[in-house]
């Protein structure tokens, strides 16, 4: 586990320590009991069910790595740029002190549009997925290398329990191997090295032969080309997590819909 990653999972475990004071379990499951779901596995489906790429479309305001990637930052307006230029999901950060994230930017952005959303956070505590469910979102993000392969299967078990979606995320072939042993569909494939914040489209492409048929690689971090794109569709990964290279162009919708279709 990288130093940064380290540091982010001791915030989150305060944070949820903080939150269960606030707000307890059982007043967010009553919460979570009210909320409708949108199926986000299905909606990826039926991109490629239709011959195309099926990106999930990142609302995201700054990062450790870059900063501050869109100053003029507005979850609806995004949100509704993304779903009007063909997006098939949305992902939110929810994170505030590494990424400048909001719970609120994640309400914001799904009230805007029909899609389904991503709540993109560090999970670490089943808390955090209960909080997920009540504040609107449709899946999770469970990341291999802040999990032992015990906690993911649980997380994953009460994700489901709730109707939560959730994406699994890896960056090499030993927590490949972990992610597997879950029952969701879809793989995520994180280009970017945790430790040097580097990317390279060929950690996806190293490890498509070891994931089975019946998963969907979502492949993500470093997707900024349109040539990005076709290189990665022409080895069948037609699911993409794309984030910075939409938050830096004027209208992320419309660059969305230039890389992709």
């Amino acid at each position: 586990m990288s130093d940064i990653l380290e540091k982010i999972i001791a915030v989150k475990r305060e944070e949820v320590r903080a939150a269960e004071q606030s707000a307890p379990l059982e007043e967010l499951r009553l919460a979570a009991s009210t909320r409708d779901l949108r199926d986000f596995v299905g909606a990826l489906r039926a991109k490629h069910e239709n011959g195309q790429a099926a990106v999930i479309a990142e609302v995201k305001k700054a990062s450790p790595s870059k900063g501050v990637l869109r100053e003029h930052f507005d979850p609806a307006e995004i949100a509704r740029s993304y779903a009007g230029h063909g997006a098939a999901c949305l992902s939110v950060l929810t994170d505030v002190q590494f990424f400048q994230g909001s719970v609120a930017y994640l309400q914001a952005a799904r009230a805007a549009c029909d899609l389904p959303v991503l709540r993109k956070d560090f999970i670490v505590d089943p808390y955090q997925i209960v909080e997920a469910r009540a504040m609107g979102a449709d899946a999770i993000l469970l990341i291999a290398a802040a999990l032992e392969p015990a906690q993911m299967r649980d997380l994953e078990a009460l994700a489901h329990s709730l109707g939560l979606a959730v994406l699994v995320e890896v960056h090499d072939r030993a927590e490949l191997d972990h992610a597997l042993t879950l029952k969701t569909p879809l793989i995520g494939i994180n280009n970017r090295n945790l430790r040097t914040f580097e990317t390279t489209l060929q950690t996806t492409i190293g490890m498509l032969d070891d994931v089975p048929e019946d998963r969907i690689v979502v492949t993500e971090s470093g997707i900024l080309s349109r040539a990005d794109v076709e290189k990665m569709r022409a080895l069948s990964v037609h699911t993409f997590l794309v984030g910075e290279a939409f938050m830096r162009a004027e209208q992320p919708g419309a660059e969305l819909a230039r890389m992709f279709f």
